[in-house]
C-alpha cells in the first residue's frame, strides 16, 4: 500500500465509474479497514452492509434520486457498481462521529487498492423509509441504526480530478 500521507493528499472523489464489478477480496479489504476506524470509547458500533445486487443497487439510486428531486434516470451512484452502506447507532453518542470515520477509512483503503470512491449523502433519509426500515430488519439489524452514508466504489473511468488548492488560515497555533 502506498505511504498513508500520500494517499490522504491524493485520493478524490470519483463520479464516473466502469461499470466492473469490484472483486471480492479487495471489498473485504476495504470493509475490514472501515471496521478499523477509531470509534468513541472503542464502542465499534458502527455496520457495514456491502450491497453487490444490481436490483437494489437501481432501488437505491432512484429512491435517493426522488430525495433529490431529480428525474428517475438520475444515478446518484455515479454507475458504481458497489455500494458500501454506514450505518451508526443514532442512541450512542459519537454514533454519526463513528460512521464517518468508517467512511474515510474506506475511502482511502479503496484509493490504496487501485480503486475510486465518493460519499453519496441521503442514507439517513433513505433508511427512515419504511421498506428500507424492513431491509435493515431482515438484517436482524435494530431499529437504533440510522443511515450515515453510502460509499459507492469500483474502477474510476477517466482521470483522476486534481486537487482544489488547499484554503488558507485553517491552522491555528497555541504555543
Amino acid at each position: 500500500m502506498k505511504n498513508i500521507i500520500e494517499t490522504i493528499k491524493s485520493r478524490r472523489s470519483i463520479r464516473k465509474f466502469k461499470p466492473d464489478m469490484v472483486e471480492q477480496d479487495k471489498i473485504d479489504q476495504i470493509t475490514e479497514a472501515g471496521l478499523y476506524a477509531a470509534s468513541g470509547r472503542n464502542n465499534q458500533g458502527s455496520k457495514i452492509i456491502i450491497i453487490k445486487n444490481k436490483n437494489l443497487r437501481d432501488k437505491m439510486s432512484a429512491t435517493i434520486a426522488k430525495i433529490k428531486g431529480k428525474p428517475a434516470d438520475f444515478d446518484p451512484f455515479y454507475g458504481a457498481p458497489v455500494i458500501l452502506l454506514v450505518l451508526g447507532d443514532k442512541d450512542y453518542f459519537t454514533g454519526i462521529y463513528d460512521g464517518s470515520l468508517v467512511m474515510g477509512n474506506m475511502m482511502l483503503a479503496a484509493h490504496a487498492l487501485g480503486l475510486g470512491s465518493c460519499w453519496v449523502h441521503y442514507a439517513k433519509q433513505e433508511f427512515e423509509m419504511p421498506e428500507y426500515r424492513d431491509l435493515l430488519r431482515s438484517l436482524n439489524i435494530p431499529d437504533n441504526y440510522e443511515g450515515i452514508g453510502h460509499c459507492v466504489i469500483g474502477y474510476p473511468d477517466g482521470p483522476l480530478p486534481d486537487a482544489a488548492p488547499r484554503k488558507e488560515n485553517r491552522v491555528y497555533l497555541i504555543d
